[in-house]
């Protein structure tokens, strides 16, 4: 489901939303990033978007928030985001978007998606508190976000359950991509001595070898983490039956590879 969710939740994070933001007045694409995803935790300080969000270092979001809120309500960013992502959606998918068994397979993902536990889930119960729309493509949208924000949540909770810190978790994605750290875009924009300490620590945890590669416990230890990601986010498609969900899974298949 991860596979089918992800793609269609991450047209949020496409050229057409930014463009969106940016005509707002935002500076770039990380000032719409923020404004559009913090946007239903309402005007919250920096420290706690940057705790719920987890995985950017340290004083990312502090440029981004509350700046942004002095150019766009956040009322407006959620208007604003879910009216470029469905546009951008629609874009990507075409004929599908009028297809007959669009409707269905928004419903069946919507059913999933306001049905997840919200214990320990801020930003997925701030998303959840948000009206979901009638059209077709801004619903499976919708949807779509909830439950990638459900996972993401979930992810946070485990990342915390062993340890791993903000940084650390793209090291370790970094290394599961086959990727060095240093060269592993989500990071390498850090100064190279965070970044090596970073490093150096998981490495005196026994997680990273000598040449900067996975260990066996820290290849382990990743994939407890998937695994427990995975767990907890089984539960939002428990309201679905079987047949539903294969139905599910049928009907996101051509959307979720439209390109």
């Amino acid at each position: 489901m991860f596979e089918l969710i992800e793609p269609i939740a991450t047209v949020t994070f496409s050229d057409a939303v930014n463009q969106a933001f940016l005509a707002l007045g935002m500076r770039n694409y990380w000032d719409g990033y923020f404004a559009g995803r913090a946007a239903p935790l309402g005007l919250v300080p920096a420290e706690v978007v940057d705790a719920v969000f987890y995985n950017f270092a340290a004083g990312e979001v502090a440029r981004h928030i509350p700046w942004v809120w002095g150019k766009v309500t956040p009322e407006q960013a959620i208007v604003v985001r879910e009216r470029a992502s469905a546009a951008a959606l629609r874009q990507r998918i075409g004929k599908i978007a009028e297809s007959t068994g669009l409707a269905r397979v928004a419903e069946l993902a919507t059913r999933a998606a306001v049905s997840a536990p919200t214990e320990g889930r801020i930003l997925y119960a701030a998303h959840r508190a948000l009206v979901v729309p009638e059209e077709p493509v801004a619903r499976l949208w919708h949807a779509a976000n909830l439950l990638r924000e459900h996972r993401g949540d979930g992810h946070n909770a485990a990342l915390v359950a062993h340890d791993i810190g903000r940084t650390e978790a793209h090291v370790l994605m970094a290394l599961a991509l086959g990727q060095k750290a240093e060269e592993f875009g989500r990071i390498s924009h850090l100064p190279s001595a965070h970044l090596a300490a970073v490093i150096d620590g998981l490495r005196g945890r026994g997680l990273v070898d000598g040449t900067g590669g996975f260990t066996a416990a820290g290849r382990e230890t990743r994939e407890r983490i998937e695994t427990l990601t995975d767990e907890l986010a089984a539960p939002a498609y428990d309201v679905l039956s079987a047949d539903e969900l294969e139905e599910l899974t049928a009907g996101l298949e051509p959307i979720a590879s439209a390109r």
